[in-house]
């Protein structure tokens, strides 16, 4: 049967059941009443999140050769999602202060761009290798237990990097069961050759006498081991 339509369409309905309109109807009604997941309620770190009254953080003091005063680099952390399964300790800001003033202006400024990368949220941890990739035209030092630092800006990079790996933003790659082995084999070789006993790293965070540096962990404790330079604290070896 054919119906003639005079008047102008204004709405539809697709046809169907009563029965299928009220299931319909009652699952909206059962979606709308459940409850948020908890994943919803997850607060992110970005830059408009507003500062807390306190922060908690480390001081971390940095010694170098460079200049009779130590710095002082301090990170304040925040802590997300606070009880939860969910709670998580990210780099808020960041402090530096010496009684040197020769670095006062590149140091304020520093500490202000890596705090508003630590703001911006998302992984921050690349801030450690561009830190630490900074090379000082006048050569750079060793720290105590041989560990080579190209300048005063990598040594803070190192500072921001111990802080990632204490509160678990930047996780431990340090050497497995399998390479302290390795590690502890070749020195014992070394002091069997050497007719010597070295004194333990672990105790004094020193490597043998003319040691030199290793590529591969930047600490002098690369030594000559059956013609071929040997790592005794990471284990790299050009010989395999």
């Amino acid at each position: 049967m054919a119906i003639q339509i005079d008047r102008k369409i204004v709405g539809y309905k697709v046809g169907g059941s009563a029965e299928a309109d009220d299931a319909a109807a009652g699952v909206t009604s059962a979606a709308a009443d459940v409850e948020p997941k908890a994943e919803d309620n997850v607060v992110q770190l970005h830059e408009k999140l507003m500062r807390p009254e306190m922060l908690i953080g480390s001081t971390y003091k940095v010694k170098t050769p460079l200049s009779e005063h130590a710095l002082y680099v301090t990170i304040n952390d925040i802590i997300l999602n606070h009880g939860t399964a969910n709670e998580l300790r990210r780099p808020f800001e960041i402090f530096i202060n010496s009684k040197n003033m020769d670095h006062f202006q590149w140091i304020v400024a520093l500490t202000r761009i890596i705090s508003a990368v630590f703001r911006k949220g998302g992984d921050v941890t690349f801030l450690v290798e561009e830190l630490r990739s900074v090379f000082d035209p006048r050569g750079g030092y060793f720290k105590k237990g041989g560990k080579y630092m190209p300048s005063l800006v990598a040594e803070i990079g190192d500072a921001i990097e111990c802080h990632m790996r204490m509160i678990g933003l930047l996780k431990d790659d340090g050497l497995d069961e399998h390479q302290k082995k390795l590690v502890a084999e070749k020195r014992a070789q070394f002091e069997a050759a050497a007719g010597t006993t070295t004194v333990d790293k672990q105790d004094t965070g020193e490597f043998p006498e003319g040691a030199q540096l290793c590529i591969k962990c930047h600490t002098k404790a690369a030594v000559k081991m059956d013609g071929c330079l040997t790592c005794l604290n990471c284990g790299e070896s050009k010989c395999g």
